[in-house]
């Protein structure tokens, strides 16, 4: 029997990049609020709306190996055009969500068994009109290293920080070839992420080949979070 891995979005982007990589390895579950551009996998959909819903863990197995918490946001405007409301919104979606999930999941989570988190490269690296994003990803990172070490040896816990990637949130700022150059002329290895970039690093962090790796953010940047040009 395969084990489980529970994604929480994974219908888009570079959930749907793990899902590809990882549905012939283990029994997925994908909560999302919709199946599209889950067709043909081998997974099981559960409608899950992380702003609105309580996840209905009857739907699960009574034991999950892997999780992976997928949904984000990306704000990028000014400080002074940023409202309260933003800064709340942000938080919601990219912390408070994630928590009130990890409640009621990380009591199902098995014996030497792995959760992954996404970040951004601005918590690490300060950048302009970042200020909404990276305040509640940098939430996240604390709160994943509090549980890494809270729940080892049982759990490991580990956050991919990728730079800009070509998925559906990051759209508008790579719809045209004048904005794709701009933005891969920003990294040392001269181009942006693609979804499948992060998916093999978390493919990799929920195999038994990342086994003594836990409460670490992983730079998947192309080199712009500890390179100058």
């Amino acid at each position: 029997m395969r084990e489980a891995v529970l994604l929480i979005g994974g219908s888009y982007g570079i959930g749907k990049a793990i899902v590809e990589l990882i549905d012939q390895d283990y029994e997925v579950f994908v909560a999302s609020r919709t199946k599209e551009g889950l067709e043909g996998m081998n997974v099981n959909h559960i409608p899950f709306d992380v702003l609105s819903d309580t996840l209905d863990i009857s739907s699960l197995p009574s034991v999950i190996k892997g999780f992976v918490f997928c949904p984000g946001s990306i704000n990028l405007k000014p400080f002074k055009m940023l409202n309260i409301t933003t800064f709340e919104e942000d938080m919601n979606l990219n912390f408070f969500s994630l928590v009130r999930v990890v409640k009621e999941v990380i009591g199902l989570m098995s014996e030497n068994s792995s959760m992954v988190f996404f970040s951004t490269v601005a918590v690490g690296k300060g950048m302009p009109f970042h200020s909404s994003v990276a305040a509640s990803k940098g939430a996240v990172e604390g709160f994943v290293k509090s549980i890494a070490a809270e729940y080892a040896p049982k759990i490991r816990a580990n956050i991919i920080a990728p730079s800009l990637t070509d998925t559906p949130l990051a759209g508008r700022l790579l719809n045209n070839d004048r904005k794709k150059e701009a933005m891969s002329q920003r990294h040392p290895l001269q181009r942006y992420g693609e979804a499948e970039d992060s998916a093999h690093m978390a493919a990799f962090l929920l195999s038994k080949k990342s086994s003594w790796i836990t409460g670490q953010v992983f730079g998947v940047d192309g080199g712009i979070s500890s390179l100058n040009l």
